[in-house]
């Protein structure tokens, strides 16, 4: 199975999952992100790897005019719900069914870690984008990998349950700023730039086990029986009882990678 064949079946169908609790996570970078990518009222965006359409609608909160894509039908379907009005459609990278140059800006949130092909997704961005355009792009830093991105499969591991055979992205030679950076100067883009984002998600700690653990996720337990639920339940509270606020919430960090460029 090759890589984005791999990430279409660990996403499909899990829009829903998705929305209730790792898309929360990811929203944390939006601003910063749509910030690197000049977008101000009248921008033509596309907002690639749309999600639940939490991106697009901070987009048009700003005054753009958003076009958006995402590669799970899902998605597609939960970003038309929760943005009325959004044009947003179903598209895989690296191919976009969109003409040249007809983007002032694009935006895409945690999405590069998620292609096969990330030389060939950056190309299609680039084409996409008119001369002076703005492309923005997150991606999870690597290593190490963030507590918000381990602590579910560290606790599932540490019940007992083999982790799952994945293959390693072929994004994560890029994952920090320098080789970030660097993808997009070789695709021809200027004035690149890459930094550090440090994001910290407050959540209710039942919440992300829920959303993140039972619900079908990503290496998540729904196949698993109720005892193995259960260990795996008491490994994630002492995982997370460091990261206790006092409130009953816990706050996860994370580290992200922004990069963005001119065409």
């Amino acid at each position: 199975m090759d890589y984005d064949e791999y990430e279409r079946q660990l996403f499909a169908g899990q829009a829903a999952g998705y929305e209730r609790g790792f898309a929360g996570l990811t929203a944390h970078a939006t601003e910063a992100l749509l910030d690197a990518a000049g977008v101000t009222k009248g921008t033509r965006l596309l907002d690639v790897g749309a999600g639940p359409g939490l991106q697009a609608a901070a987009a048009i909160a700003r005054g753009a005019q958003v076009i958006a894509v995402d590669a799970e039908p899902s998605m597609v379907q939960a970003a038309a719900r929760n943005v009325l009005g959004l044009d947003v459609r179903c598209a895989v990278l690296p191919e976009l069914p969109l003409p040249d140059g007809a983007f002032d800006a694009v935006a895409g949130n945690f999405i590069i870690n998620a292609v096969g092909d990330p030389a060939a997704t950056v190309a299609e961005l680039r084409r996409v984008l008119r001369a002076g355009g703005r492309l923005a792009l997150t991606c999870w830093r690597y290593p190490p990998p963030s507590p918000a991105l381990t602590v579910i499969s560290q606790a599932i591991e540490a019940a007992g349950v083999p982790p799952q055979d994945a293959p390693v992205p072929p994004f994560r030679a890029y994952s920090s700023p320098g080789p970030f950076a660097g993808l997009l100067r070789e695709a021809g883009f200027t004035g690149v730039h890459a930094e550090l984002l440090s994001l910290e998600h407050r959540v209710e700690p039942g919440q992300w086990w829920a959303a993140e653990a039972l619900e079908g996720g990503p290496g998540g337990l729904a196949d698993q029986d109720d005892a193995t639920v259960a260990r795996a339940k008491s490994e994630f509270d002492r995982l997370v009882a460091q990261y206790a606020t006092g409130d009953g919430q816990i706050i996860l960090p994370a580290t992200a990678v922004l990069a963005s460029g001119t065409r």
